[in-house]
C-alpha cells in the first residue's frame, strides 16, 4: 500500500508541472503568434484553476488507479474524458470570477496538456514494453504462433508486456488475405504446410496453436503437421474455454494423445441421463478410481439425491469427496463409504442404510501382468465382489446395476480378461433371475490417462529422458477417453432394459509405437534419436490386438449410432452357478493352476497358456514329474493330478 500511494503521489506531481507547462506554452503560443495578448495576472489565475480541477478530475475519474505498462485505449480515453471536465470547470470558475484570460488560451491548453500526458503515458508503455522483449531473450524459447486471429492478437500482447518464457518469431495462418502482414511486428507466413519448414529455419522450440474455434478436422490436421517437428506443441483450449479466462498464454497446455485420435470425440445426447439419474439415490463402487471418479463428478451436474461412493482405497476416496465438496459445497448429499466388494456383511449394511436405486459397478482389478501373477485376488475382487453387489442390488430392489466391464473380456488371454467376462456373464445370469433389476454392462477399449494406462507411463519415461519402453512394434488398442468412457456408461444406464452389453463405436484402433512416437516428438525431442524406444516383448496374457466382440456375437443398432448392443451368448444358469460355486471353493487355496483351470471352466473362450498343454488322466498318473516340469517351464503354474479338463 505504501509503494502505490507514493506511486501515485509520483504520478501526481508529473502531471501537475505538465499541467503547467502545457498552460505555460499555451501562453507564449498566443502571444508569439498575435492570436491574443493576454494579461500575465489573469493567466496566473487561469493557470492555477486549470492545474488545481483538472488534478481533481483525473483523481475522481480513477484515472492513477490504472497500470499504465499494461492500459489499454480505455484508459488513455478516460485521461482525455477528465481532461475535458476539469478545464470545462476551471473555464466556468474563471468566468464566473472575471479572470479568464481568453477563450483560445483555454484551448490551447487543454490540447497540450491532453497530447503531452497522453504521449508520455503511450512513450513509457513502450519504453517498458521494449525492454521486456528484449531483456533476456536468448534464454526465452524461440515460438512459432498457429493462428493470426484474435486469440494470437492477444497471447501475443501478453508475450511482449511482461518477460514470459516465449519469444514470438513468426506466425503461420492458412488465410490469404493475412500472410506477409504483421501482428504487434510478428509477420504472419503461410501456409500451415510450411509449419515444419519455418521451425528449422527460424531454430523454433515451441509452437503455440492459438486458434480456440478451429473445427476438429482442420485442427487435427494442423497438429498432424505440427508433430512431424521436433518442436513441443501447446494449445490454446476451445473458445468455450477461451471466453471464461482472460489471460490466455496461461490457458497454453501441452496437448496430449486425445487431440490426435484420429477421429472427433464422441459427443452424447444427455436428455435420457438426466432423466435417468436426477433425484436418485446413486451408489459408485471404485468411486475413486480415474473411471468411478469421472463417473462422480458427471452424475452430480445431473442433481441426483444422494451420491454414496465406495472404495476401498481412502485417499482416492478423499480426494473426490474434497473435490466434489469444493465445487458443490452444501448443494450435493454426498455420503464417502471405505469398503470392499469382497465384504458382503459391509455392502449389505450399506445397501440397507442408503437403499440406492441406481448402481454404478467400477471397483475392479484391471492390471493385467500383476492379475496374472495373483489370480486369486482378481477372482475374489471381480468375480466375486461383483457376485456380491450384484446380489445385493436385487435383494434391495434397485432399479438399475450398471457393470463397467472391457474389451480384455472377450476371447481373454489373461486372468483379468476372464474374471470380467464372468463379470458379464454374471449380469446376464441376474437379468434372468431378477424381476426388479435392470442389469447391463458397458464394454470398451483402453481409457486414455487410466490409472494403469499407457499415457502416464510413457510421459514418465520421457520426462526421466527414456528410454519409452513398447511390448511390440505390431501391437495396437481401441482408445477412448475417460469422459466418453464415463458417458458411454450414462447412456447405457438411461438406455438398459436388462442383460445387455453395450458396445462403443470406437474408430479404428491405434499402433502404441505411433502413439509413443507422436508424444515423444509433442515433448519437443525425436524419437530413436534424442529418447530411445525399447521392445519388452509381450507381458504374460496380453494381445497384439482386442476384439470389442466374440464371434458368436453380433451388433444390434440403437437411438445411438455410436452406441450398440452386443447379441448375448446364451448361459446355462444351473451350469453357471455350479461352476461359479466350483470357482469359490478354491480360490481360497490360492492354487494358481487351479483357479484357472476353475476359470476356464467357466469361460471357455479363455486362452491362457497355462491351458495349452492339456493333459490326459492315464499321463498324468504316468508322467507326473515330466508334467509339473514342462508346465512350470511354460507359465510357472503348478500342475496338480486332482484337476483334469
Amino acid at each position: 500500500m505504501k509503494n502505490m500511494s507514493i506511486r501515485k503521489l509520483v504520478l501526481i506531481f508529473i502531471d501537475s508541472i505538465t499541467l503547467c507547462l502545457s498552460c505555460i506554452t499555451a501562453f507564449f503560443l498566443s502571444n508569439s503568434l498575435s492570436i491574443v495578448r493576454l494579461s500575465v495576472s489573469d493567466t496566473y489565475w487561469a493557470l492555477a484553476l486549470f492545474v488545481l480541477f483538472n488534478l481533481l478530475s483525473l483523481i475522481v475519474c480513477g484515472t492513477y488507479r490504472s497500470i499504465w505498462r499494461y492500459a489499454e485505449v480505455k484508459s488513455f480515453l478516460l485521461v482525455i474524458a477528465a481532461l475535458c471536465i476539469g478545464s470545462a470547470v476551471s473555464y466556468g470558475v474563471a468566468l464566473a470570477i472575471r479572470r479568464m484570460p481568453s477563450n483560445i488560451y483555454m484551448v490551447l491548453s487543454f490540447l497540450i496538456a491532453a497530447f503531452a500526458m497522453v504521449g508520455m503515458r503511450l512513450v513509457y508503455q513502450f519504453i517498458y514494453t521494449a525492454m521486456c522483449r528484449h531483456i533476456s531473450t536468448e534464454l526465452k524459447e524461440p515460438t512459432l504462433i498457429v493462428g493470426a486471429g484474435q486469440a494470437a492478437r492477444s497471447i501475443l500482447t501478453e508475450m511482449l508486456r511482461t518477460n514470459r518464457r516465449y519469444n514470438p518469431l513468426c506466425i503461420v495462418d492458412d488465410s490469404k488475405d493475412k500472410i506477409g502482414r504483421t501482428i504487434n511486428g510478428i509477420k504472419v507466413y503461410g501456409p500451415t504446410e510450411i509449419i515444419p519448414e519455418l521451425c528449422e529455419k527460424m531454430g523454433i522450440h515451441t509452437i503455440l496453436f492459438a486458434i480456440p474455434s478451429c473445427c476438429e478436422t482442420d485442427r487435427r490436421r494442423i497438429l498432424k503437421i505440427c508433430s512431424a517437428t521436433k518442436c513441443k506443441i501447446e494449445v490454446l483450449p476451445y473458445l468455450d474455454e477461451t471466453i471464461r479466462e482472460k489471460d490466455l498464454l496461461n490457458q497454453a497446455k501441452n496437448i496430449n494423445f486425445e487431440d490426435l485420435l484420429g477421429r472427433p470425440a464422441i459427443q452424447f445426447d444427455n436428455r435420457d441421463v438426466a432423466a435417468f439419474v436426477e433425484n436418485e439415490v446413486c451408489m459408485v463402487t471404485g468411486g475413486g478410481g480415474s473411471i468411478g471418479s469421472e463417473l462422480c463428478r458427471q452424475i452430480v451436474k445431473y442433481h441426483p439425491r444422494q451420491l454414496i461412493i465406495v472404495d476401498i482405497y481412502e485417499n482416492n476416496a478423499y480426494e473426490i469427496q474434497q473435490e466434489l465438496l469444493r465445487q458443490y459445497g452444501d448443494s450435493i448429499n454426498l455420503e464417502v463409504q471405505i469398503a470392499s466388494v469382497r465384504d458382503f456383511k459391509k455392502m449389505d449394511r450399506l445397501f440397507k442404510t442408503f437403499m440406492p436405486s441406481v448402481v454404478f459397478h467400477a471397483a475392479a482389478h484391471k492390471h493385467v501382468p500383476l492379475m496374472e501373477t495373483n489370480p486369486e485376488e482378481a477372482v475374489k475382487n471381480n468375480v466375486i465382489g461383483t457376485f456380491n453387489v450384484a446380489n445385493l442390488a436385487d435383494l434391495y430392489r434397485v432399479k438399475k446395476f450398471v457393470l463397467v466391464s472391457t474389451d480384455k473380456a472377450v476371447n481373454p488371454t489373461n486372468v483379468m480378461g476372464a474374471t470380467k467376462r464372468c463379470c458379464e456373464m454374471i449380469m446376464q445370469y441376474m437379468a434372468e433371475q431378477s424381476t426388479g433389476t435392470e442389469y447391463a454392462a458397458v464394454r470398451f477399449g483402453n481409457v486414455l490417462g487410466s490409472n494403469g494406462s499407457v499415457i502416464p507411463l510413457f510421459r514418465k519415461q520421457i520426462e526421466a529422458g527414456g528410454p519409452v519402453t513398447v511390448t511390440d512394434p505390431d501391437i495396437i488398442r481401441y482408445f477412448m477417453t475417460i469422459p466418453e468412457a464415463v458417458s458411454l456408461i450414462l447412456q447405457a444406464g438411461a438406455m438398459a432394459k436388462g442383460g445387455e452389453i453395450f458396445v462403443l463405436d470406437m474408430g479404428a484402433p491405434v499402433k502404441i509405437l505411433n502413439l509413443a512416437e507422436n508424444l515423444i516428438r509433442q515433448y519437443g525431442k525425436e524419437p530413436y534419436r534424442d529418447i530411445r524406444i525399447e521392445f519388452t516383448g509381450l507381458r504374460p496374457g496380453e494381445k497384439l490386438f482386442e476384439e470389442l466382440l466374440m464371434s458368436e456375437e453380433g451388433l444390434q443398432s440403437t437411438m445411438n449410432n455410436k452406441i450398440f448392443i452386443g447379441n448375448q451368448v446364451p448361459v446355462d444358469i444351473d451350469d453357471f452357478i455350479k461352476k461359479m460355486r466350483a470357482l469359490k471353493d478354491v480360490v481360497n487355496d490360492e492354487d494358481v493352476g487351479v483357479i484357472i483351470r476353475r476359470l476356464y471352466d467357466l469361460v471357455p473362450t479363455f486362452q491362457h497358456k497355462a491351458l495349452r498343454l492339456p493333459v490326459s488322466d492315464t499321463e498324468e498318473g504316468n508322467n507326473q514329474a515330466d508334467c509339473e516340469e514342462s508346465q512350470r517351464a511354460e507359465s510357472n503354474i503348478p500342475c496338480r493330478k486332482s484337476v483334469g479338463f
